[in-house]
């Protein structure tokens, strides 16, 4: 049978005395649904409408090449994840790799930093989704309507779709991700076909010496914030028919897919600018790729991107949603949280009451964010950059974890110095080297003034530090939780 139709898996069960029920996550997603379905995360038609433009004020006319060393870094990094995933079969990511590597203390800390991160991406999906909803509305005729009602009906949707058996999300996630990238690519083709923009096609974007020209650690930075979301690939470990094979395809697989695709997106708005495409990304970056669509393949195409990025988004807040309700339940499996996450639906077979638990904490995010912001004004751009930045410190501290692990155990066959140390070891200094400069250019990160808003990144040391402080009680007090955290049950 083909990785394009899964098939649901016989659930795993136990005797709990009142008939044979599911005790843990069951399914046979193949690898394009599971690189579909993490390739959502990153939204790929809100990345080259709204990201890379960016990357191309900072960059110039060598942010095509950042894209490119992108690309290979985190390939780099996903080279040390794989091959984590091969020694750790849990599907807890992050946390099972960094308990592994670094212990259960630090592991805890890294699931709870990993839970709010990705909490925070989520909230930050809805708040963009509505904000963008109004301005599509608005710039028909429409009337002005506040964002926290699209938003408000996007966070419903997710919560039912996500609530069932992840075979429904994988589906919903499929044709999102086919539409998505087909807009993309209907605009690469259309600029390849008219031989390019005003100056023709030139080299001079895969160049790093036209990098070096413009503000290299900060188009870095913002070409490697679009790659997230193939990182969650593990987390799906019990729900993928041959574990061991596909999720190292899917996760290789979901970081060419979308660095080829952004590679030719960026080398092409850029081509369709011509000399202009600086200018063109500075002054007005959230028209530069509809206005580019609407003039190469047909105007009806700007309003229908703006379209697509909202239904990007809402695929991204599944994708994610999906993410965060797995880590809860594993935690409750391994009681570092409430066993009553830990339940399986008897019939979806899927982490329903972590689902449903991910759903409130969002909500509650949300509703007093909402409330003292009504307008919307920079709340996504908060939200998404400080989930950003405890996502690429999670990654630094993984690839660190899968050196240290394989130096403590030694390698087994088919393991090799490149795998278990080089490839971690580049991508463990390049994205600790990201962090930095996240911290270091915040303003540009979630908007404001020069550190003003460094507060906000409180928010991730003290989800680090509950981790922490969690682990250390269990250690003394309840040993035997803390001998089973970073197992998920298994």
């Amino acid at each position: 049978m083909s990785d394009s139709t899964p098939v649901v898996n016989p659930p795993s069960t136990t005797d709990l005395g009142t008939g044979a029920v599911p005790d843990k996550l069951s399914g046979r997603m193949g690898v394009g649904s599971l690189m579909l379905t993490v390739l959502a995360f990153s939204a790929p038609i809100a990345v080259v409408a709204g990201f890379i433009p960016f990357t191309i004020t900072f960059g110039g006319d060598g942010a095509t090449f950042a894209f490119v060393a992108t690309t290979i870094l985190l390939l780099l990094f996903a080279v040390g994840y794989v091959t984590m995933t091969r020694r750790i079969p849990k599907p807890g990511s992050f946390y099972a790799f960094v308990s592994a590597g670094l212990g259960k203390i630090s592991g805890l800390g890294a699931a709870f930093l990993a839970i709010v991160s990705y909490l925070l991406m989520l909230g930050g999906c809805f708040v963009f989704l509505g904000l963008t909803a109004t301005e599509l509305i608005e710039s028909i005729g429409g009337p002005t309507t506040p964002w926290w009602l699209w938003g408000a009906l996007a966070w419903a949707v997710v919560g039912v779709l996500c609530y069932f058996h992840i075979e429904v999300s994988a589906k919903v996630l499929s044709v999102a991700m086919v539409l998505e990238v087909t807009i993309a690519m209907i605009f690469n083709v259309a600029v390849v076909l008219h031989g390019g923009g005003p100056d023709g096609f030139s080299a001079t974007p895969f160049s790093p010496a036209a990098l070096a020209h413009g503000d290299v650690g900060v188009t870095m930075l913002f070409a490697v914030m679009v790659f997230l979301g193939f990182e969650a690939t593990a987390v799906f470990r019990d729900e993928v028919r041959t574990p061991d094979r596909t999720i190292p395809r899917a996760t290789y697989g979901a970081v060419l897919f979308v660095g080829v695709l952004y590679v030719l997106s960026c080398y092409l708005l850029t081509t369709a600018y011509g000399s202009g495409a600086v200018d063109a990304a500075t002054n007005d970056p959230k028209s530069m790729f509809p206005a580019a669509i609407g003039q190469f393949v047909a105007p009806f195409f700007t309003q229908l991107t703006f379209l697509f990025i909202i239904t990007s988004e809402l695929a991204a807040a599944i994708s994610v949603h999906n993410v965060v309700a797995r880590y809860l339940f594993n935690l409750g499996r391994d009681r570092a949280l409430p066993a009553y996450v830990a339940k399986v639906h008897p019939r979806h077979h899927s982490p329903a009451r972590a689902s449903t638990v991910t759903a409130v904490i969002v909500a509650v995010l949300l509703i007093p964010l909402g409330l003292t912001n009504t307008a919307g004004v920079g709340l996504d751009a908060q939200l998404f950059g400080l989930a950003t930045v405890g996502l690429l410190a999670l990654m630094t501290v993984v690839s660190v974890s899968v050196m240290v692990w394989f130096a403590r155990t030694g390698r087994s066959t088919g393991e090799n110095t490149f795998k278990c140390y080089l490839a971690p070891g580049i991508a463990a200094l390049s994205l600790g080297a990201t962090v930095v400069l996240a911290v270091l250019h915040f303003d540009l990160v979630v908007g404001g003034a020069p550190g003003q808003n460094l507060v906000l990144l409180t928010v991730l040391a003290v989800s680090a530090i509950a981790g922490v402080a969690l682990a250390l009680y269990f250690k003394s007090a309840r040993p035997r939780t803390y001998a089973g955290l970073g197992q998920t049950a298994s």
